[in-house]
Order: C-alpha cells, then structure tokens, then sequence
C-alpha cells in the first residue's frame, strides 16, 4: 500500500505476461477518464517493427533502453494509465523512475505462473519465450520480487477484469466509478 496522500496523476501496470495489463488497462482508464497507452504498443508504432523483430535485430539491451526511454516520456504525462511489459521492471533505472515520481502509482497485478500458462496458450508465435517453460518459470522467479517493489500489488488470478480494475481504484483512494 502506498502511503502518499494527493491522489495519484498516472498509474502504470506491471506484471508478468498474461496478468491483465492490457486488458485491466483500458477498464481502468476507462473509469478515470484518462488514456490508456501500452508501451509495447508504442514502441512497435515508433520502430515499425514487432518487439520479437526489435530483440532478433538489436538485442534485447538495445530494446530495454529503448523501452526505458519511451517509458520515460510516456510517465511524464498526467491523466495516463500506462501499461508496461512484462520485462521492462527488471532494469533499475525504470524501477527507479516509476518508483520515485510524484504523482506515479505503480501496481502490480500478480498472477500465478499457471495463470501465465493458461491465459497465454496460443500465443507462442507472439511469445516464443512460453515455448520454454523452464526458462518461463525462471524468468518468472527472477521478476516477481522485483514487481513485488511497486506502490501496491493486487492478485489477479481468480478476478475478473473489473475486478482487478475495482481493487486497483480502490487502493489508489481513486474509488469513483464510471458505468
């Protein structure tokens, strides 16, 4: 739980694939009447390229420093609910910066890794990492203490959507509703 006392001016998601950033996302905006942006979706449009396309051409260190960047920019904006990938909290300067900047809430939706497996399936030819379970499961280890450092962390594994949305307003003190 965060113990800031102005309401905050962003929220940015972070968890692991499949625990609802997209899709809790544009609900939660939705609600606040502010916009919704999902930095892969940015990054793609920029680079004119899938980010499998970005990893396999550039690296995954080029990709993370253009992610931070663009998460950089994106955060600065207020009335935003910023989703990020799966991977961007694993560099500390973006855990830093999301940490660190007023008015920025970050939450975690934390699933567990079966939850991964069963929201994700078909979806390997877009993430060719779900192919290796153990390597998913060892990213997956590596990253949840590092999503467990945000503002607040809600479990998503048995709630809908709306109610992910509900428990993230909720613990923002953002509890106002539209239907």
């Amino acid at each position: 739980m965060r113990n800031q006392t102005a309401p905050p001016r962003r929220i940015v998601l972070t968890g692991f694939m499949g625990s609802g950033k997209s899709t809790v996302g544009p609900i939660l905006a939705a609600r606040l009447g502010w916009q919704f942006i999902d930095v892969d979706n940015v990054i793609e449009a920029e680079a004119g390229a899938a980010i499998a396309e970005i990893f396999a051409r550039h690296g995954e260190s080029a990709f993370r420093d253009r992610e931070h960047a663009t998460i950089a920019r994106l955060a600065a904006s207020d009335a935003l609910v910023l989703a990020l990938g799966g991977g961007a909290i694993e560099r500390e300067d973006t855990r830093t910066l999301l940490l660190n900047a007023p008015g920025t809430l970050l939450v975690h939706l934390e699933v567990e890794l079966n939850t991964t497996l069963a929201r994700c399936s078909g979806t390997e030819n877009t993430r060719p990492v779900l192919a290796d379970h153990s390597n998913l499961a060892t990213r997956y280890e590596r990253r949840l203490p590092l999503y467990r450092t945000a503002h607040i962390s809600v479990r998503a594994d048995t709630l809908t959507p709306e109610q992910v949305a509900d428990a993230v307003l909720e613990a923002a003190g953002l509890n106002r509703r539209i239907d």
